[in-house]
């Protein structure tokens, strides 16, 4: 005796029909120990003991119970196919079983647990479905074989349905189950006759192969269905990733300028520069400590977070770029990442619109018995170094003595003022009103000459307040 290979073995176990429910006999499949005759191979024995039984093979399951197998309905859900429209493939192949056998009807039908549903029904095109337990179609899919019945009425199984007994007093059928590539029986491809009718082999095996070729409809249809799911699948997750990049670079570019959120996102890093000339400013709360001391967190933060929002806004509409906020100031910088001739124009309008807007909420506070924001700003023009800093937490900030010096510009302000160095004076004489404050020690700097701005030149102002440029100041550029 020799024992099957694994290779065999394993071809066995993934047979496509599920031999537990089609073969009656199941004790009559030796799986085991082959007989080992020299002229009889493995594939052999296959072909003659495991195929000859599947042929003779009917399900041990009444129709009740098939029709009501949830495996079963399961299986016949992925198609889809219920309740769809009909389809000339479909019909074309109850044309021609009608033609060849001879007889007036055939159906293609798939089968629930409550009803036989036709895809195609040539010869009564009015009728749609019927119940079950009336069609010589429930018995068919009990098999794995043709069923065929030259004459209803002479077979004891048929003769008490009511379709043969009474209207339309059906006599010969043929059917041929359709059983899916998992085992399943969905349905059948059969022809009717109201007359006995005999079929020759050939017109048998012609149902056979038109019953096949439905079934090839059937698996192209759901491998359609499986290939849109995976596509849609594809789609969805493609947009969840689009989406998901979408909210990254938008956070990017709410922490980096950007010019620099792409560069870092393109080649993740930064390359550091040199910029000859830059305007910075530092913005800081005078006495910020008297103002929040005792205030909820939730209460700071909302008015920290209104106070910011209104330096970007105002900074982004002048072309400055904030760098980072500390406590209660802020840092920015024109010039800087994109190079531009007018950064320190663009850094005092910034700066006078930014106190006015801050006076404006100060008004408000008034009201509700508030104490003001005392905002001081600092101005300076000069060389700079920027890029970004940083390994687990990415920083993009700026260096050199201008910043040093703008940062000192602020704590030597006066509240609710705007505070600029004599190289910034130089790149704006002309365009704002500027008082000369002398110059002023420093610390570790020194004397540096100081001057206030006040607003911008009455003639070249479109509003009272002289935050607002006419097309005549930029024309003396």
């Amino acid at each position: 005796m020799v024992r099957p290979s694994r290779e065999s073995r394993a071809c066995w176990e993934r047979r496509e029909i599920r031999l537990d429910k089609l073969n009656p006999h199941p004790e009559a499949l030796n799986l085991g120990w082959v007989p080992a005759r020299r002229h009889m191979l493995w594939a052999d024995w296959w072909s003659v003991t495991i195929r000859g039984e599947l042929n003779s093979g009917v399900s041990r399951m009444t129709p009740e119970e098939l029709l009501s197998d949830p495996e079963r309905l399961a299986a016949l859900a992925t198609y889809k196919a219920i309740d769809t429209a009909p389809e000339f493939d479909y019909d074309a192949l109850t044309e021609i079983a009608a033609e060849v056998c001879r007889c007036p009807i055939a159906l293609i039908s798939l089968m629930d647990e409550h009803r036989q549903w036709f895809k195609s029904n040539y010869g009564i095109p009015q009728i749609t479905e019927c119940p079950p337990e009336i069609s010589v179609c429930s018995t068919t899919i009990c098999s794995n074989e043709i069923l065929y019945v030259p004459d209803l009425t002479k077979d004891a199984r048929f003769r008490e349905l009511a379709t043969v007994a009474g209207e339309p007093y059906v006599r010969a059928y043929c059917g041929v189950p359709l059983i899916n590539t998992d085992g399943f029986a969905l349905g059948t491809l059969c022809i009717i006759d109201f007359e006995p009718r005999e079929l020759t082999p050939s017109q048998r095996e012609t149902v056979r192969r038109l019953a096949r070729q439905a079934m090839s409809l059937l698996e192209l249809r759901r491998q359609l269905i499986a290939r849109d799911a995976m596509l849609s699948e594809v789609k969805s997750a493609k947009e969840q990733a689009e989406e998901a990049q979408e909210r990254s670079d938008t956070l990017l570019r709410r922490v980096f300028p950007p010019a620099i959120a792409d560069e870092l996102k393109i080649k993740g890093s930064v390359q550091p520069r040199y910029y000859e000339l830059a305007t910075v400013l530092f913005a800081d709360v005078k006495d910020s400590t008297l103002l929040t001391d005792g205030m909820e967190p939730a209460r700071l933060i909302e008015q920290l977070n209104g106070h910011f929002a209104t330096i970007d806004e105002i900074a982004a509409k002048n072309r400055v770029t904030t760098i980072r906020t500390v406590g209660d100031g802020c840092l920015c910088v024109a010039g800087v990442p994109e190079k531009t001739r007018t950064h320190s124009i663009d850094m005092c309008l910034a700066a006078v619109q930014i106190q006015h807007a801050i006076m404006e909420k100060n008004k408000q506070r008034e009201k509700l018995r508030l104490k003001p924001w005392q905002l001081r700003i600092g101005i300076n023009t000069g060389s700079v170094m920027a890029g970004v800093v940083g390994t687990k937490r990415y920083t993009y900030d700026v260096w050199g003595a201008t910043v040093n010096t703008a940062a000192r510009l602020e704590q030597a302000c006066e509240p609710n003022r705007v505070n600029i160095s004599s190289s910034t004076l130089h790149h704006i004489e002309g365009l704002f009103e500027a008082e000369s404050r002398g110059r002023i020690d420093v610390k570790n700097l020194g004397e540096i000459d100081m001057y206030f701005i006040n607003r911008i030149m009455p003639e070249f102002s479109s509003d009272t307040h002289g935050i607002v440029p006419t097309e005549d100041f930029w024309r003396q550029l």
